[in-house]
């Protein structure tokens, strides 16, 4: 029989009259020395990491704060803002729309790779190109590559530095660094303009060297998209304008339905049909 103190039994938080504990450490030998990155990994994972794997995981996290209100996720943001919600209100809203489409693409990559990251590092080209001519067989794209808004994702290149430096350190072993720039390489191939990855490539990459499971990938990011959600709510809150909408006033969305038409007569719009 479960008892009531059994019923939410946790292996993460210990906390009693006086006494706070994750994961077995006192918070308050946890408070003057550990960062908030390294805090992260403690309470998921369930050990602290080593300083390497906290610098990783911590680059990873800045870089994904916030894609100005171009993106879904804060526009939602600002716009509830406007609403006379809270904060906290406002930061979910922009939680709440981080689906498959728009926040799902470096768990999706994340899955892709898992199988290519197993492989004999000789017959990784091989698996790579049937896996990316199985996706344009279909129409398909590869998550995690190209922009829509940078014709090369400035996040790249100091993230993958800091995957390669993580690898030098051997706080990595680098099977997925491997993987990702074998995909950018053959999606490359044979086009004019190459296909570089973007944030969700790279940290993809990071979150995987790092051992976390594609869910968690994707818990990491909406964690680090909060903190640019919170920012734009913020200053959205102090425009001083109301139920702010998606385009301007002045504007109004193009209408594609029935011409304007009369009524007749020999129906009743309350009569049920």
């Amino acid at each position: 029989m479960i008892t009531p103190s059994q019923w939410w039994s946790t292996s993460i938080s210990d906390i009693e009259p006086g006494v706070i504990r994750f994961r077995g450490y006192a918070v308050e030998d946890l408070i003057p020395d550990t960062r908030f990155p390294a805090m992260i990994w403690l309470m998921v994972r369930g050990e602290l990491p080593t300083a390497g794997q906290a610098h990783l995981l911590e680059r990873a996290l800045v870089a994904s704060v916030d894609h100005g209100p171009q993106a879904p996720s804060i526009a939602v943001a600002r716009m509830a803002a406007t609403c006379g919600v809270g904060m906290n209100n406002a930061v979910a809203s922009a939680v709440n729309v981080l689906g498959d489409v728009h926040g799902g693409a470096g768990q999706q990559l994340m899955e892709l790779m898992e199988p290519l990251a197993a492989l004999d590092p000789n017959r990784l080209p091989d698996a790579v190109a049937e896996l990316v001519a199985e996706h344009r067989s279909r129409g398909a794209y590869i998550p995690g590559f190209g922009h829509r808004f940078h014709p090369r994702d400035p996040r790249r290149d100091p993230l993958l530095a800091a995957v390669q430096a993580a690898l030098d350190e051997g706080d990595v072993d680098g099977r997925y660094l491997r993987v990702g720039l074998e995909l950018e390489q053959q999606l490359a191939a044979g086009r004019e303009r190459p296909v570089p990855m973007n944030i969700d490539g790279c940290t993809a990459i990071i979150y995987a060297e790092l051992g976390f499971p594609p869910e968690l990938g994707r818990g990491l990011f909406v964690l680090s998209r909060s903190v640019g959600a919170l920012a734009h709510a913020w200053e959205e809150s102090g425009s001083g304008l109301r139920n702010k909408g998606p385009i301007p006033r002045p504007l109004l969305p193009t209408y594609i339905g029935h011409p304007p038409r009369p009524l007749s007569p020999d129906l009743d719009p309350q009569e049920p049909r």
